[in-house]
Order: C-alpha cells, then structure tokens, then sequence
C-alpha cells in the first residue's frame, strides 16, 4: 500500500491547517485509514490526531476507498462537484460521510496565503482581480459560443435550429402517420 505522495498530503495538510472545521470533523477519526484509487494511481492516507493526513502503517487496515474515474482530470474543469457525482466511496458510512463532506466544502484560501509575501491589501485586491478576470474570461467564452452558435444557425447555416429540427420532427411523424393510413386503404382495397 502506497502512501500519499508527500507534496499532494502536504498541499492537503496546508488546505486543513486553515480550516480548523474540517480537522475538527477529523479529529474523531484518528488512526482510521483509507485508500483512494484512480487509474493507474493508487495511495493511502492515515487521519492524524490533530486531523491532518499521514502516512499510514504498513499494517493499516483501509476503512474506505475512493474510487475516481480515470477522467477525473477532466471533470475537475467543471468544478468539484461533477468530480464528486463520479466518485464511488465505499466503506465505513460514518467515515466516508465525513471524508465526503470536507473534501465538498474544503476550500484555499489563496488570499491568506499571498498576505503573508504581499500583505494584506495587496492580497485582497490581487484576489478580488484575479476573480474578477477570471468572470470576465468565462463571460467572454460564453458570448463567443453564443455568437458561434448565432452565427452558424442564422448567417451561415451549419446547425439547424432547435425549432426547425422539432418542426422537422414533426412533419416526418405525419408523413409516418400518412403512410400508414395509406397502406391500411390499398389493403382495403386488395
């Protein structure tokens, strides 16, 4: 059983050590073991007294697995929560509701962190700047794959309509219906 690589348990343990609610939702569950899988990677981790992961034992008997798809890397572009709907956790049920829980709402405080090199201001309007462009760059990706799609639907016809594909639709039901009643008169007929 592989341990956690030390910079991913250490990056974990920074993301703990500024949120003292979720060591204390560990706390509990000190010396409880539990593996996470995800094609081809495989590591175990150990929930230390103080709440922070360790290394565990060779001898520790795993109490959950998460398991992750091997696209895990990219569910992590739309966000936490679609990597979380792919993940299957087994195990102890009062401990993987936990683990569910901290990994949900833990979150970096990348602002507490940058104070400390830059200061306090500085941080919170390099923050506050970074989100605000990164809103900007996800309203100027949505505008542009509004316009593409406006673009190739009415300019320059490459994708139907939604409308006209349900009117197509509909159009092909009735001619379906047609041909039916026809078939059923020529056997009348015969």
């Amino acid at each position: 059983m592989q341990a956690l690589p030390a910079p991913l348990q250490a990056a974990i343990n920074h993301l703990l050590g500024q949120a003292a609610w979720a060591r204390e939702k560990l706390a509990p569950f000190a010396g409880h073991a539990a593996l996470i899988k995800m094609p081809p990677f495989e590591a175990a981790f150990l929930i230390g007294p103080d709440g922070c992961l360790s290394a565990p034992p060779p001898e520790a008997e795993l109490e959950v697995s998460i398991a992750l798809p091997a696209a895990t890397p990219l569910l992590a572009l739309q966000g936490k929560d679609a990597v979380m709907r792919a993940a299957r956790i087994e195990g102890s049920a009062e401990f993987a509701e936990t683990l569910g829980f901290v990994i949900r709402n833990l979150r970096w405080d990348a602002e507490e962190d940058l104070s400390t090199i830059v200061g306090d201001i500085a941080a919170h309007r390099i923050v506050a700047g970074t989100r605000e462009f990164a809103a900007w760059q996800q309203q100027a990706a949505r505008n542009l794959a509004e316009n593409l799609a406006e673009y190739f639907t009415e300019e320059q016809p490459l994708i139907a309509r939604q409308a006209d594909i349900e009117l197509f639709s509909s159009e092909i039901d009735r001619l379906r219906d047609d041909v039916a009643r026809l078939e059923k008169r020529v056997q009348r007929l015969a």
